[in-house]
């Protein structure tokens, strides 16, 4: 294994999403997983039908003891619900900036549609996380969210990923699966310019989880080593591949294929 990777998100019991994916996907990328659960969903293919936050102590404690004893390689961030689990968590993680990369993923709502953050807890995930965030990974409606710009096309992705640099991450990686057309551009935004990471519309309803996996994928490759750009590459390529080749389980928005590095015994 190579990479420890504290992943601070919640849990989705359907297996697709949230703590299960991000643990999948560090697994199947040579990371060592470790997790600080901020909340639990009751979940499936279909939607989330209940969330029960963890005490704000109880989080604390699960971040620091993983911290003092096993260290991190990279930390990466999900569901994080409220304000107040938002203000605890930088409050933890912060001391790690600029020692550790830190990959924060700003959840909102869920593929299904329902929300995963307080409405509120905008102002504090841009005043507490933003400036921690060596990348942030949002999609379209969140990128919205936090900039009030709305997104149409390509021009729109880089104007709000500049946007969101101001606003103090460090690199953004706008992603396109929201915006129309056969193609997907996700385009990584630094101060030191642009990468494109452009591949085909995959048809399907089997995307369950893809924001965590991509962001899990990415603070996997940052926590071993390589450079911004080259994470992005791999961890999109290997979730190209995942969503391509997923079980096709459930009866709504289906889980990927996280396990398609993994060869079996013989």
């Amino acid at each position: 294994m190579n990479g420890r990777i504290l992943i601070v998100a919640g849990s989705d019991s359907g297996g697709g999403a949230g703590i299960q994916a991000d643990i999948k996907a560090v697994t199947a990328l040579d990371g060592y997983a470790m997790t600080a659960i901020t909340a639990l969903t009751a979940q499936d293919t279909r939607g989330v039908h209940g969330v029960h936050a963890v005490p704000i102590p109880f989080i604390r404690q699960q971040i620091r003891v993983v911290l003092d004893d096993l260290g991190a390689d990279a930390v990466k961030t999900g569901m994080l619900a409220t304000a107040e689990i938002i203000d605890a968590v930088a409050d933890e993680i912060a001391p790690l900036a600029g020692r550790v990369p830190v990959v924060i993923d700003p959840v909102m709502v869920s593929k299904g549609g329902q929300r995963l953050l307080d409405e509120g807890a905008t102002a504090a995930l841009v005043a507490r996380l933003l400036p921690l965030a060596d990348l942030l990974t949002p999609n379209v409606p969140e990128a919205e969210a936090l900039t009030g710009l709305e997104i149409r096309d390509l021009d729109g992705q880089r104007e709000a990923a500049a946007r969101l640099l101001a606003m103090g991450a460090r690199a953004v990686l706008m992603k396109g699966g929201h915006l129309p057309g056969p193609e997907v551009t996700d385009l990584l935004v630094t101060p030191a310019g642009e990468t494109y990471f452009t591949g085909e519309r995959v048809d399907t309803p089997h995307t369950h989880g893809t924001g965590c996996t991509l962001a899990s994928a990415i603070a996997t490759g940052l926590g071993q080593g390589l450079p911004l750009a080259q994470a992005v590459a791999r961890a999109s390529a290997y979730v190209d591949l995942a969503i391509q080749t997923a079980p096709g389980y459930g009866h709504g928005h289906g889980p990927l294929n996280h396990s398609h590095t993994v060869r079996p015994f013989p």
